[in-house]
């Protein structure tokens, strides 16, 4: 040991009795393990000092051993002149681990609760809604179906058509690289579109930070190729360094149009779609689930707003609508609609009608009002002249519907074409005195005169005939008008079609009895106007009315319409009388349808003439002008009515004013047909005759 020993043991006995310095070390160690913060600070302040051998060292005492640790002094081998402070020690860590121990655990707790409320209980909510917001449905619109004429040729059609729009924040100085971009692109645009520069500019320059701005709505494929053109070539002026492309932001969105390719013609019989490109009138929406098709459905998968290429696209194709084939001969219509509408407009009328029908089958061939509309641009149409006035409007016939009274008389067996029947200037009955359209003397008719010569007394004295008495004679009477289809629908399904007006018997007033038979006091549309000279051209056999012929599917197929219904109302020995009576009206001097002569053919026909009933008084005021007829008359093809409301300039008697337009186009419709002339004309039937004799 030594002189080293000496000195260890002189230092530990002037410092007094306690622990030894290698004790004391030993203990600093310990401290200095335990503390690492204080054992990095003593290192710094204790000089470096050589290490003792292994076997001089004395085992350290453990933590918790019960001996107390003096203090480790600052300084060297601490001696009694060493003063140091004792090392800080740390707190105890336990709590602080336990109270973070406890957080993660609440955290992690909520993580779980809520893993289990998603995957678990409200898994298949959770599902449904991820899969609203992934899939997008997108409805595959069906293409409408088209409405042809008889022939084929179409009327109404669906056509592809293009919204052009523009992303104005592209037409900015900063972006277009000009101040006038707008004004430039406005006068590019405004001849191909049909709208002026200023509206343009203002559209392209409202909101200048919009990236969506509609220019003009429902253009043709051929505007938008042209607008496509004018692009491209300022494109290239563009690359070359030679201008600025200001269309750049210009764009299209393709959208389906309706398109009627003969403007107004049979507007009336078509009708139109709304914007929805729904069925809002005529066949269109008679006829609109035929013709709609049925939508496809197309679901893809999107993120971010962009499709997902790997994911499955469900798609349901859409189906095509059926087309509709109408018995509408187009040019009969085109002449038909011509006719009444230069009347109406020379007659300074509210509105007119025409209807032209096969009298064989019972197909109407034309359907003309005025005026008309444009089912393009119902927007700037009058909407009284929206619809079907000639199905739509009720009005009473007047003499044209003596017709079925001398019918009724003719098919009972109460009088011939030969009676005799005296007319007196006046016929007192019920609470008035009846008179005929003219002042006159007595006149000496046969049954076929008072036809001929349209005397609303000569028709009473007639229908008279009929019962015992007036009550029984209005019953007979009702009952042949109901056969003739007057107050009930024509059978066409036409939207917005009256069916008229004809009251019981046992409600008609004292004055309606004798009214009736001359065609007042009861109300009837076109259409059934019409059908009434039909049944008598058609033998006595009443075939309701069609429109339709059929229907083409997407498959090509054609499906015809029904066969239509048929109804005997007379004989066919009374409707073959009642024609040669019918010719007497048009052929006879005496007659009051001269005007209707169509030269080599026989020709059936009756005017009208009636006081018309105001629909916004509910008052008489003015009058119904009327002309029906068919031709020939030995061999009837083609029933025409015509009927002018409120004719206020020249004449407003039926066989002056529609007289001329029965003519026109009967003649037009028997040409069309190919229709061969009449033979030898037949013996006229009497007009009158010589009292005494």
């Amino acid at each position: 040991m030594g002189a080293r020993q000496r000195r260890e043991g002189a230092g530990a006995n002037a410092a007094g009795p306690g622990p030894s310095d290698a004790g004391r070390r030993d203990a600093g160690r310990a401290g200095a393990e335990r503390a690492p913060g204080n054992r990095r600070e003593a290192e710094r302040e204790r000089p470096a000092r050589p290490k003792a051998p292994a076997a001089g060292r004395r085992t350290p005492e453990r933590p918790g051993s019960g001996r107390p640790r003096p203090p480790r002094p600052r300084g060297g081998s601490g001696g009694a002149g060493g003063s140091g402070r004792p090392p800080s020690r740390l707190r105890n860590p336990r709590p602080r681990l336990r109270l973070v121990s406890l957080a993660l655990t609440l955290v992690m707790l909520a993580f779980v609760v809520r893993l289990l409320q998603v995957q678990a209980v409200d898994a298949n909510a959770y599902t449904a809604k991820a899969n609203v917001n992934r899939y997008i449905p997108v409805t595959l619109a069906a293409e409408r179906g088209s409405i042809t004429d008889r022939t084929g040729v179409e009327l109404a059609t669906t056509v592809d058509a293009y919204d052009i729009t523009a992303a104005p924040d592209l037409l900015t100085p900063e972006r277009a690289k000009v101040d006038d971009a707008p004004q430039q692109a406005a006068a590019l645009l405004s001849p191909i579109l049909g709208v002026g520069e200023r509206e343009l500019v203002g559209r392209l320059t409202a909101n200048p930070t919009s990236k969506y701005a509609v220019l003009a709505r429902q253009r043709t494929p051929q505007v938008w190729n042209q607008i496509k053109d004018l692009k491209s070539a300022l494109s290239d002026k563009e690359a070359k360094g030679r201008g600025v492309n200001v269309l750049a932001g210009i764009n299209r969105e393709r959208h389906s149009k309706r398109v009627y390719p003969n403007g107004d013609l049979a507007a009336g019989v078509l009708g139109f779609v709304n914007a929805q490109g729904k069925g809002s009138a005529g066949i269109e929406q008679m006829l609109n689930t035929e013709l709609a098709g049925k939508d496809g459905k197309r679901v893809y998968a999107q993120s971010g707003g962009r499709q997902v290429p790997t994911a499955d696209v469900k798609e349901q194709p859409a189906v095509p609508g059926s087309d509709v084939e109408l018995t509408i001969d187009r040019d009969l219509q085109w002449a038909a609609q011509k006719a009444i509408s230069d009347q109406v407009r020379e007659s300074k009328a509210d509105g007119g009608y025409v209807v032209v029908q096969d009298t064989r089958t019972g197909e109407i061939l034309a359907l003309a009002n005025a005026p008309g509309f444009d089912p393009a641009d119902v927007s700037a149409a009058d909407p009284a002249a929206l619809g079907n006035a000639a199905l739509t409007d009720a009005y009473e016939p007047g003499s044209t519907s003596k017709l079925m009274s001398l019918a009724a008389v003719l098919e009972e067996g109460a009088a011939t074409p030969h009676t005799r029947v005296v007319v007196p200037n006046r016929l007192p009955r019920a609470d008035r005195a009846f008179a005929d359209d003219i002042d006159h003397p007595t006149w000496y008719l046969t049954l076929n005169g008072v036809l001929a010569k349209s005397s609303n007394i000569g028709t009473i004295l007639a229908t008279e005939q009929l019962g015992e008495n007036q009550p029984e004679a209005n019953e007979v009477l009702y009952s042949y008008l109901r056969r003739f289809g007057l107050g009930q629908p024509t059978g066409l399904d036409f939207p917005g079609e009256t069916a008229g007006i004809l009251a019981k018997p046992k409600d008609w007033s004292a004055s309606q009895q004798y009214t009736i038979p001359f065609g007042q006091g009861l109300s009837l549309n076109a259409v059934q106007a019409a059908s009434v000279y039909s049944t008598i051209a058609g033998g006595g056999e009443r075939v309701v009315p069609t429109l339709v012929r059929g229907t083409k599917g997407p498959d090509g197929r054609f499906t015809p319409a029904p066969e239509p219904q048929r109804t005997r109302v007379v004989s066919e020995k009374t409707a073959r009388t009642l024609a040669r009576m019918l010719e007497s009206v048009v052929d006879d001097e005496e007659g009051t349808g001269a005007k209707a002569k169509i030269p080599g053919y026989r020709v059936a026909g009756k005017t009208g003439t009636s006081n018309r009933v105001d629909p916004k008084t509910g008052r008489y005021h003015g009058y119904t002008a009327s002309f029906a007829g068919f031709a020939p008359a030995d061999k009837p093809r083609v029933t025409v009515y015509c009927a002018v409301q409120n004719p206020t300039k020249g004449s407003y008697f039926g066989g002056q004013v529609c007289g001329p337009i029965y003519k026109q186009v009967m003649e037009f419709a028997l040409k069309t047909m190919r229709v061969a002339p009449t033979g030898k004309q037949p013996a006229r039937l009497p007009v009158t005759y010589q009292p005494g004799q």
